[in-house]
């Protein structure tokens, strides 16, 4: 260590005080990083038993964790204590050569021509069932969970889930909320458990299906994993096929179903957005072609905001493989480091009025997001930048195409959304809307 690097040490804080921020941190991780920076500065490290906790802010710190030079930080030690009993192997819980193998083999899932055929397969899908919706009342966020659990079925696994899509359903919402449970112990009856449970339900689904997948020529991702073969004639085994379907369909539909609930619900706040997409997909045709994607500049900027405003992930944990030095402190080996999305995108060093719902800050005009690379990171970055990326934004344009040129929606007066921030940002409500035809 030289002489202007100093150790870090770690905070003090009372029993109760500690209580309240591990209460706030899973509660309110956006309250729970302002006080931590504001009040220890942008390195702060805490112990919970034998545990160290070192909180990195600002877009230097984003920068750090996602380029991650010489590899000082571990997305696998970090996520495998996290969701590694419901989750393991998924394609974010591997490092260094591992996660690029993988990565390599499944990226013909998500090129050009795939998302293409994709947008092809799923248009019908969406035109049905947002073409359903009644006029009146409805919950947003378990409707789009429900249709977009659909997409990905008939996208990646290549067919109709039937009678089996409410058990399926149901396992993913257990083995998601069970990633982070509150009490970390399998005991019979809590939530982890349950989610242990639920992804055997879904193991047990899933590799019934690979010889059949295998003997197929289907352009699903569930088939293209089933038959990628490396260059030296290796293939995935059946048990990395499972998990990486679990994963990325647990990734494809919860992500996407979060960023179009916060979509829904700033286009309710603010209406005349509403308007503006309407105007923007009616100089369209009445079915959207790939090349109306990149015709779709308003509804790129929504999308952006929202996902500042509402980050699908809210905070990105990393475990330190060695010793390294951050703003003048040397942050320890065999440590959780993390890193705030939802901190940087409310620093007002870097967005004109945070707070505010503000597409306009990304257009070309303004372009807040370029004041520096790692201040807007709804997708990760880096060699963990999100696979899916190009897909969920086709996704995302195609249900709000489908949607503005069916309704108009609005919220009650004063209402605001009451936000579960993770481990994956839904409204606690379900977001309640009125809905009529146009």
């Amino acid at each position: 260590m030289t002489n202007n690097v100093k150790p870090l040490i770690p905070i003090k804080t009372n029993i109760v005080e500690s209580l309240r921020m591990m209460k706030q941190s899973y509660a309110n991780p956006l309250e729970h990083s302002q006080f931590l920076q504001q009040r220890f500065g942008n390195v702060v490290m805490q112990r919970a038993g034998s545990m160290k906790f070192v909180h990195l802010f600002g877009p230097e710190a984003n920068r750090l964790s996602l380029v991650n030079p010489g590899q000082i930080l571990s997305n696998k030690k970090s996520w495998d204590k996290i969701i590694g009993r419901i989750f393991p192997n998924g394609l974010m819980l591997r490092d260094g050569d591992d996660h690029r193998y993988h990565r390599r083999l499944m990226q013909a899932g998500f090129k050009k021509e795939a998302i293409q055929r994709y947008l092809l397969n799923m248009t019908p899908l969406v035109k049905h069932s947002i073409g359903q919706w009644a006029p009146g009342d409805m919950l947003v966020y378990p409707t789009l969970k429900q249709m977009t659990l659909e997409l990905a079925a008939s996208v990646f696994l290549g067919m109709d889930l039937g009678d089996d899509a409410r058990k399926i359903n149901t396992a993913f919402e257990t083995t998601v909320a069970a990633s982070m449970p509150r009490i970390p112990v399998a005991l019979p009856g809590t939530l982890l458990w349950r989610g242990i449970r639920s992804r055997k339900v879904m193991c047990d689904f899933f590799l019934a299906r690979i010889d059949e997948k295998r003997a197929s020529d289907g352009q699903d991702l569930f088939s293209l994993l089933c038959h990628a073969v490396d260059e030296d004639g290796n293939r995935y085994t059946d048990q990395e096929i499972v998990d990486h379907i679990i994963f990325l369909m647990m990734a494809a539909h919860d992500t996407t179903t979060s960023s179009l609930t916060s979509m829904i619900y700033a286009l309710a706040k603010h209406p005349e957005w509403q308007e503006r997409l309407f105007a923007e997909v009616s100089g369209l045709g009445e079915t959207l072609t790939f090349e109306d994607l990149s015709e779709m500049t308003e509804t790129s900027w929504v999308m952006k905001e929202a996902l500042r405003r509402y980050p699908p992930l809210s905070t990105l944990p990393k475990y330190s493989n060695q010793a390294f030095e951050f703003e003048g402190f040397q942050v320890p080996a065999d440590a959780m480091v993390i890193t705030y999305p939802i901190h940087t995108h409310h620093m007002s060093e870097l967005w004109d009025k945070p707070y505010d719902f503000d597409p306009l800050r990304f257009s070309e005009q303004r372009a807040e997001h370029k004041r520096h690379p790692y201040s807007w990171i709804p997708f990760s970055g880096g060699a963990h930048m999100c696979i899916g990326l190009h897909f969920a934004e086709m996704q995302i344009k195609l249900v709000m195409f489908e949607l503005l040129k069916r309704y108009q929606w609005s919220v009650p007066e004063g209402y605001e959304m009451p936000v579960q921030q993770s481990p994956i940002s839904k409204p606690k409500d379900d977001l309640p809307i009125r809905i009529c035809a146009r």
